[in-house]
């Protein structure tokens, strides 16, 4: 169906509702359902609920105080109500005049005198004006479209698409074995439900026509990720075989033995890296739980084979920490570590691509300075992404194609996340990878205490820093983002530092935020690891990967605007010696339902994949995965927690399909993925 079945004027307000195709049209759902179906009697309605009445109107005139309202007094058989217009125009007194009978929908409440209902909704009763025989849809719409107009376009495009047969089912097999309507049926039911359906039901998507579109849209997702798992697996990659010996040499050298989580997931990588086809693999795990000596352990294997390995982390600090620690790891093997970050000076880049491409350097740990077009590696097998939720789909893209061995050969890839995902976001977001899981903390990891203070207790949490630093232990103190203004943030951050550092006279006062160039940065956290500065000002550059063994205490600034993850990669920056620690949390006094429940989850929670749980719920997983740059595509109809049980079988239909090599999976993401198409080759 061409797309000029719009008019010019339909086509502007309708891409402002993000349709541009009759499917898309098809597709724009009815945000709730009315029942006006029935009329109820006055005497019987009650508060709280939605119903239609029929009356004559008794009265009907303006109040002019305290506040202009339009009152119309509405009588049936059974009683009256009162209807109130605040914002009204003089045609509505014009249509609203005594002695007319109306019919009248709208949420009933209680005033002092009677009930009434607040801008409800109204018509003149017809001799031929007869009650609707479907459930009426209420849709989400657009300045100069009207509910009737959207409606009107829709039913005309239904009654189109099908004269035309336009859309029919591709895999008729697969919705006959669910049980699942056809497609028509259940878009053409869904716009103009039949009383049979429950109105509760219709309101939560769960009819079993909604069931069939929400399916039918995770089957595309499904297909388009699981595609991309199994496109992988075409294209070819080194295998690497796994050496004991230097994988012995390394371990005896650790301060530290391995946990029985770290081994099953370092054996799961290895047995990946051992394929012909490059490895798609996230290893995700709590704060401290591990995961970079598991990737370093897979690094040196590939290293040992001949071949190179990228490093990448989100932040120049994270990246001269990770550089720091695989450099002292790996000295003992005798193996080349360089570090590539944007703040260096040109001379110093160009030093260390010319070893990159040369293949002088091994592992190369660096920021997005390692997808700069000048970067260019010898031999990469292995590219490691740390906090991969950070780097969109396009960079990964970029740097495995912008660096095959022998114009052949691509990178294994390992992607790394300290954000626990729950399983919902596992199956659908992350359908295209394999996923290992670290769930255990090493030995000696001290549980911390979460306290939460209200600003106006900050004088307790000075003598409380100055007890533990007085005791030989350090702290840190965070101003989070405000009002999405790293300005702001910064100056919040220098004026805790000033103040700080006048009351604390005695004692060193560090301050560090993402404005300081790298060698600042990297000077004031050398002094915070050897405890020559005693109490850290940050912003959340520290948010992940810095490791101070003797930090005991956290304060964290306006924790109720931060998201329940960031405040847990906050907390896991402390509790990483022997010592008990403890993270105190202010908020601001008023704070907002919201505010109050992520911040009764991180009190009563130490394990992060509860708390991702919860902050999947609390935020969605747009949200809580940058699903919008993630080059990942996103869902109209479904919902991954409230449709998991249809995620379920749609992963399993999708796998099936692509094993059979469906012809119809390239229309069926050609129907549901177009608009994501279009926008990211944009």
């Amino acid at each position: 169906m061409p797309k000029s079945f719009f008019t010019p004027a339909q086509t502007t307000k309708l891409r402002k509702l993000q349709i541009g195709t009759v499917f898309d049209l098809l597709l724009h759902f009815p945000a709730r359902y009315q029942d006006e179906t029935k009329i109820e009697l006055i005497k019987n309605i009650l508060p709280g609920n939605f119903v239609q009445i029929r009356g004559i109107i008794i009265q009907a005139k303006v109040n002019y105080g305290p506040r202009k309202n339009l009152m119309v007094t509405v009588e049936d058989s059974s009683g009256i109500i009162q209807l109130r217009f605040i914002n009204f125009y003089p045609s509505q007194i014009r249509e609203l005049t005594e002695g007319s009978e109306i019919r009248v929908f709208g949420e009933v409440k209680n005033n002092s005198y009677s009930k009434e209902m607040i801008h409800p909704q109204y018509k003149a009763i017809k001799e031929d004006n007869q009650l609707p025989q479907t459930y009426t849809p209420i849709y989400p719409t657009t300045a100069g479209l009207s509910q009737k107009n959207l409606c009107k376009l829709i039913s005309k495009s239904i009654e189109k698409a099908l004269e035309l047969n336009s859309y029919y089912d591709y895999f008729p097999d697969v919705y006959f074995k669910r049980n699942l309507p056809q497609l028509m049926d259940a878009i053409k039911e869904i716009h103009s439900p039949s009383k049979e359906n429950e109105i509760d039901l219709l309101n939560q998507k769960k009819t079993i026509n909604f069931q069939r579109m929400i399916y039918d849209e995770l089957l595309a997702q499904q297909l388009y990720l699981r595609g991309l798992y199994h496109q992988k697996k075409i294209h070819k990659a080194m295998p690497i075989q796994f050496s004991d010996d230097i994988h012995q040499s390394f371990i005896k050298n650790l301060e530290f033995n391995l946990t029985g989580q770290q081994e099953i997931t370092l054996r799961e990588i290895c047995n990946d890296l051992k394929n012909n086809y490059p490895m798609s693999r996230l290893l995700q795990g709590d704060v401290g739980s591990g995961k970079t000596v598991v990737a370093v352990m897979a690094a040196i294997q590939v290293i040992k084979s001949g071949f190179q390995v990228a490093f990448m982390a989100p932040t120049e600090i994270l990246a001269e920490q990770h550089f720091s620690k695989v450099k002292q790891w790996l000295a003992p093997l005798g193996i080349s570590v360089e570090l590539l970050i944007g703040s260096m000076t040109p001379s110093n880049k160009k030093i260390i691509q010319e070893k990159i491409k040369t293949g002088e350097s091994q592992i190369v740990i660096g920021t997005h300075a390692l997808f700069q077009d000048a970067v260019s590696f010898k031999s990469l097998a292995l590219y490691i992404i740390d906090e991969q939720h950070r780097f969109g789909v396009e960079q990964r893209i970029k740097l495995r194609k912008n660096n095959f061995i022998d114009q052949q050969y691509e990178a294994h890839q390992l992607m790394m996340s300290a954000t626990p995902i729950p399983r919902t976001l596992s199956m659908s977001y992350f359908a295209d990878m394999d996923i290992s899981i670290i769930n255990e903390l090493p030995p000696g990891r001290q549980i911390i205490t979460t306290k939460l203070f209200s600003e106006s207790r900050r004088k307790e949490i000075l003598e409380k820093i100055n007890q533990e630093v007085n005791n030989g232990s350090q702290a840190y103190w965070v101003c989070p983002l405000i009002e999405e203004s790293e300005t702001l943030q910064l100056e919040t951050a220098e004026n805790t530092h000033s103040t700080l550092k006048e009351y604390f006279s005695q004692h060193q006062v560090g301050l560090v935020h993402g404005r300081m160039k790298s060698s600042e940065k990297e000077s004031i956290m050398k002094k915070f690891k050897g405890n020559e500065i005693k109490i850290l000002v940050a912003t959340t550059v520290i948010e992940v990967g810095v490791d101070v063994p003797n930090a005991t205490l956290m304060i964290i600034e306006n924790s109720e605007r931060m998201g329940l993850s960031q405040l847990h990669q906050l907390r896991g920056r402390i509790g990483r010696g022997a010592k008990k620690s403890v993270c105190i949390m202010l908020y601001q006094k008023k704070l907002s339902a919201v505010a109050k429940q992520r911040l009764k989850t991180i009190y009563e929670n130490n394990d992060g994949f509860k708390i991702a749980e919860e902050d999947l719920k609390i935020r969605g997983p747009g949200e809580f995965l940058g699903i919008k740059q993630s080059g990942v595509p996103g869902l109209r109809v479904a919902d991954i927690q409230r449709d998991h049980a249809l995620l379920e079988l749609a992963k399993k239909d999708a796998d099936d399909l692509i094993k059979e090599r469906h012809p119809s999976i390239g229309n069926h993401l050609e129907r549901w993925l177009k608009n994501y198409q279009e926008n990211s080759r944009a």
